[in-house]
């Protein structure tokens, strides 16, 4: 995904150089704009979008004989005049953004509303936000213009990895578990394989769960992103390898990762730039004992959780356990 793969750095401030009569260069010092007005205006974009558009539904209904399965985007206008628009097909969801994500001086937590649509109901379950899924993808602007995609080769996305910060693919990874993966997949014994019944879709994502003011090679600053997804197979994940499912280390529930860190005072009080979100950590209270050995997994992988001193609070997150 090359969203995903490119560099991203929080613009603090947009510099704009212009000469004077003395050849002298003026600098002019753009602020980032609030993170609440930006939301405002990106909801009203992606709505009036949605009014005026349509998918190629029929074609999901009554699949023709060569029917590729691919959503196609078009104006309601002309011919198709009498078409059901978007807005009446998608289904919506909010998710509260801190300014910190994107280093903003101006500190607020807005929340951000993503449209989505299910054009084909997969066969199996969702993912969860913290697991690894198997996709082809187009990532479109409003206007139509395709920046990214893989729509030829499935490719793999850990969607805890690109939900972090300077990632630009919040809203991607937040939105891929309200569509459902296919069948089993078969291996065709030519080196490839197929899944039946893959889940299809689409979201239509505000800048706040993008890139924000932070402008790529082909993404101007401020701009809200469309993803067409094929989802064929999903994977659980463990990313520090301590037995605990990452999906629950989310121990707020909020289906953010990056924001459950049990020990970070004591990753504060040690002065160290290293900052560990407990589905990254394989120590998460930070009491010298690895998460692992608080834990206990019986031989059909069913974990329990002690509390030895019977405060609520599991061992593994609990440094004063006695």
């Amino acid at each position: 995904m090359k969203l995903i793969r490119l560099a991203f750095f929080s613009a603090a401030f947009i510099v704009v150089l212009s000469c004077a009569n003395d050849d002298s260069p003026d600098v002019i010092v753009v602020p980032p704009r609030a993170l609440s007005e930006v939301a405002t205006e990106d909801d009203a974009e992606i709505r009036e979008y949605l009014q005026t558009h349509f998918y190629n539904y029929d074609e999901f209904e009554n699949p023709p004989a060569d029917f590729d399965y691919k959503i196609v985007f078009d104006t309601i206008a002309g011919d198709n005049a009498s078409k059901t628009a978007l807005i009446n097909q998608v289904q919506s969801a909010q998710i509260s953004v801190s300014s910190d994500e994107f280093g903003l001086s101006e500190e607020e937590t807005v929340s951000h509303t993503y449209y989505y649509l299910v054009a084909r109901e997969g066969l199996n379950e969702n993912p969860t936000v913290a697991d690894s899924v198997l996709v082809r993808y187009k990532g479109s602007l409003l206007t139509g213009f395709d920046f990214d995609g893989s729509f030829i080769n499935p490719i793999w996305f850990d969607l805890a990895q690109i939900q972090g910060p300077g990632q630009g693919a919040r809203g991607f990874a937040e939105a891929m578990p309200n569509f459902k993966r296919g069948g089993d997949v078969i291996d065709n014994g030519d080196g490839t394989a197929i899944v039946e019944g893959f889940g299809i879709g689409a979201m239509f994502l505000p800048s706040g769960l993008g890139f924000f003011n932070a402008s790529q090679a082909e993404i101007p600053a401020y701009t809200p992103l469309v993803f067409t997804v094929d989802l064929f197979t999903i994977e659980e994940t463990d990313h520090d390898g301590d037995g605990i499912p990452s999906i629950l280390e989310d121990v707020n529930g909020d289906g953010y990762l990056y924001n459950d860190n049990t020990d970070e005072e004591q990753e504060q009080e040690s002065n160290s730039l290293a900052r560990f979100s407990d589905f990254l950590d394989v120590d998460d209270d930070a009491d010298g004992t690895r998460t692992r050995d608080e834990i206990e997994i019986d031989e059909e992988g069913n974990i329990t959780f002690p509390d030895g001193d019977g405060d609520g609070i599991p061992d593994y997150r609990d440094r004063d356990n006695s």
